[in-house]
């Protein structure tokens, strides 16, 4: 009589060893705690950043409240007919995560001024003024004011219900110069600095009238002949 041949065993029949499954265990407890605390990280990290944009945030800082805020708080976008208030973030700080990311950064050195005291004072506030002013326009309008985009769209705009002046100066500025918001309203929502007009020598120092009101390069015709 012929022997019976053993049986073949796959890999998949081997018995698996103890030490093996713990392994295995602990890998897959340590992956679902990283996906927890991943989803528990970024709703942290969510409800921070959406608290750091909320005017009580803002006013924690007292150079906010006691110089910024009490000049917003006569301004349309603090109070209006419509009851839509734009707060300190809707204006300062962009929707979009990169550029929100790196505007947060930026707000750092902020924190240090404020703790060194650099415009404590409403003097010292008055004195930084005209720099501060000119770096914000300079921000607004290498983004082509893209915060006040985010509530006023000119594509929506119902001229019929605009001024005569209003709808040249949206018509020519917008679309036949390239202008963009904060060329023509600096100043809507905060005071504006001294400007120095050159009226006689006792006209007040502050930003050259060239800065804040810049000259308008006017698109060249298309059809121009040589």
């Amino acid at each position: 009589m012929n022997p019976v041949p053993p049986a073949k065993f796959s890999a998949s029949d081997r018995p698996v060893r103890p030490h093996r499954k713990r392994k295995t265990k602990l890998l897959s407890v340590s992956a679902l705690l990283f996906f927890v605390c991943g989803i528990l990280f970024a709703a942290v990290f969510n409800v921070a950043m959406h608290w750091s944009n909320t005017e009580e945030f803002c006013l924690n800082c007292h150079e906010m409240k006691d110089n910024l805020y009490r000049e917003y708080q006569s301004t349309v976008h603090y109070t209006n007919r419509s009851g839509v208030r734009a707060v300190c973030g809707d204006c300062h700080v962009p929707k979009e995560f990169l550029p929100k990311m790196f505007r947060k950064m930026q707000a750092a050195g902020e924190v240090w001024h404020s703790l060194m005291g650099t415009i404590s004072t409403p003097e010292k506030f008055a004195e930084r003024r005209p720099m501060l002013a000119q770096r914000e326009w300079q921000r607004m309008k290498a983004n082509d004011s893209k915060a006040c985009r985010n509530c006023h769209d000119a594509q929506s705009f119902d001229l019929s219900r605009q001024g005569y002046r209003s709808v040249q100066q949206h018509q020519e500025g917008l679309i036949g110069k390239g202008q963009t918001c904060i060329d023509c309203h600096k100043g809507i929502a905060h005071q504006l600095p001294n400007i120095a007009q050159g009226i006689n020598e006792s006209d007040p120092q502050g930003i050259s009238l060239d800065i804040f009101k810049p000259a308008i390069q006017e698109k060249p015709a298309e059809n121009a002949k040589e």
